[in-house]
Parts: structure tokens; sequence; C-alpha cells
């Protein structure tokens, strides 16, 4: 796959009129082996638009690597780099372009290149999981800063001096992070909005890429609400209680109690929509968040049990092996192996 073109195309001269004096500004976005190829095409085609939109080439981004000349994204993909550690290119701010799984080894050179970059004044960011190259540096240290939701406990667990919100993006001085997906998208939309941005400029872009302007106050959606329960106020209600109730499960009359409705009508709501009982929903929801933990931290098993509300592990293994098809063990085994 070649790498993309920084070329700018004059597209309406009119915008440019309030960034006439705009200096370039030089963005490096970091790409770690796997990294996410969504992620980085969202962050950077906004820098491309504003280019077409300003009239000259205002934002300068290149793709870096520690060695080489080729990474491979997580789809398997091939991109050509622009410049290694070696090449002492200077930058404005750098973005890590997080890769999914996590690699726990072998990271400490691109660890040491994020500290001199900082060392420097240089902003710091990262897209997906490059949140976590960021805390493991000890960049993020007294920052508010986001995740993709899958790892937002693997920083919570690691790093004590962070604090990780649920939020699509995060800007906090000069550290901006954001989740998966295409929330870099929405993050690169509010930088362009800033100074020496405009909101002209910002909008402008949105408005070409077609997309809808998400602000940082807006949360990932992180369950099966999102799928099942958008378009039945009671139903999502109902399910957001199983949701906030994982460690001390409610039972289907007290949620049905909560949310005001009789047990026999929620279960009616559940069988139209999803399928299933309540009960099985509730378990479901409660096995997911365990086999969260399970991946995606180190907590032993004895205290996700106790996190998820089952009172053994012989009854939480069982329950787990039907409904993934592998104990939790041989699952937790088999994710670290990847790495």
């Amino acid at each position: 796959m070649s790498k993309p073109s920084g070329r700018a195309a004059t597209v309406d001269t009119s915008y440019s009129a309030g960034l006439h004096d705009f200096r370039v500004r030089r963005f490096g976005f970091l790409l770690v082996e796997n990294f996410s190829l969504l992620a980085l095409s969202a962050a950077v085609d906004p820098l491309r638009i504003a280019n077409m939109v300003v009239g000259r080439h205002v934002y300068d981004y290149k793709m870096i690597v520690a060695e080489g000349q080729e990474v491979r994204s997580s789809d398997g993909m091939r991109l050509l780099a622009d410049a290694t550690f070696l090449d002492g290119e200077t930058f404005d701010a750098v973005f890590v372009v997080g890769p999914n799984p996590i690699p726990r080894r072998g990271i400490g050179v691109v660890l040491d290149w994020l500290r001199l970059q900082a060392r420097k004044g240089v902003a710091i960011g990262g897209l997906d999981t490059g949140s976590y190259f960021l805390a493991r540096a000890g960049l993020l240290n007294g920052y508010r800063c986001t995740i993709h939701w899958e790892d937002r406990d693997v920083l919570v667990e690691q790093f004590p001096k962070v604090t990780v919100s649920n939020r699509l993006y995060e800007v906090d001085r000069d550290r901006f992070t954001c989740s998966g997906g295409i929330a870099p998208l929405d993050m690169m939309i509010h930088l362009l909005g800033l100074p020496p941005g405009s909101a002209d400029l910002s909008a402008r872009v949105l408005e070409l890429l077609v997309a809808d302007r998400r602000s940082h106050e807006q949360r990932q959606r992180t369950s099966l609400r999102q799928y099942i329960g958008a378009e039945h106020a009671k139903l999502e209600e109902a399910l957001q209680l199983m949701e906030s109730n994982v460690e001390e499960p409610l039972t289907v009359a007290e949620v049905a109690a909560f949310i005001s409705v009789s047990q026999r009508q929620l279960e009616r709501w559940f069988h139209e929509r999803i399928r299933k009982t309540p009960a099985q929903t509730y378990l479901e929801i409660r096995l997911l968040r365990a086999r969260q933990l399970l991946l995606r931290t180190s907590r032993p098993l004895e205290e996700i049990c106790i996190r998820t509300g089952f009172t053994s592990i012989t009854h939480f293994s069982t329950r787990y092996r039907e409904q993934f098809q592998v104990s939790p063990i041989a699952d937790r085994k088999r994710y670290q192996s990847a790495l």
C-alpha cells in the first residue's frame, strides 16, 4: 500500500483569508506494528481536506516507524513509512497509532522516542490504543485521557496516576487522546477548530467529509444497549441497570421494579426484542464483562469472579465455557500467546 499523499488542492480560497499567515504545522503519526488503519485514515484525512480548504499546504504529516520502511496494519495491509526515529524529523505534534492487541514487550525504543519528543516540547497524542504507549512512557501522569473501551481497565489498573475517561476523545493541554473506530476524526476536527485554526475551517472540513460533529463530552457506547435497546427507552433503561450492577446482580423482579413495570411486561419486551429472557441477557452481560477483565487485565480469576457477581470459580467456569466454548484459563492463555 502506498503512503497517503499530503498534496493540497484549491477548493475555496474564501476560507484561507484568516489563515494567510498560518505557518505550516507538522504532524507525525507513529505506526506501531498491527496499527489501526481506520484510526490513521480518520486522523489524516481531515488534515488533507483542511489543506484543500485553505488552498495551500498548511498541515504537513508524515508516517513514522522505529526502523525499516514498511509497517503492517491490523488488517494485513502494508504502508510505506516516510521516516524512522533516526532521521531526526521535527514535529509540532506526534500521534501514536495503536495496535490491537496491545503488545507488552519490545516497545522500549518507542517509549524512549516518545519521551524524547515530550522533552522537546512536542505535543503527544494517542489514537485507539495509542494512549497505552503514552501511559507506559509516563507521559499521561496528571493528565486526563481516554482509550478504546475494551482497554480502559488496562490503564486504570496499571497507571493509577492517569485519569481515564470513557469519552470519545480528550484534549488536555498538550496531550490528545481518543478511542477507537472513527473517533480520531472527531478529535482532529476539534483540533482544527482551535487556534491557529478556526471554527469555520473545522466546519468546512466536516462538511466535506459528510460527517456529523460529535462532542468530546459524548461517551463511547460499550454494550448491548446500542444494538438492542436504542429504540425502546424502558428496555434500554433495564439494560443500563444490568450493566451498572454486575458485581452485585439484581433480580429480574428488582430490575422491573426500578423501571416501574411488571416483571411479566419486562419479560415480554425481552422476548420480543432480544429473543432471550432477562436472566439470560443479564448473565451474558456479566460474562462479557468477565471476559474483558480476563483478557485485558492481569487480575486473578478469583477477583474476576467477585467483580462479576459469581460466588464460585466452578460456577463461573461452567457458565464461561457455555458462553464462549473455552475455559477461562485457556481463553486467557490463548489471548496472551498472541501478544
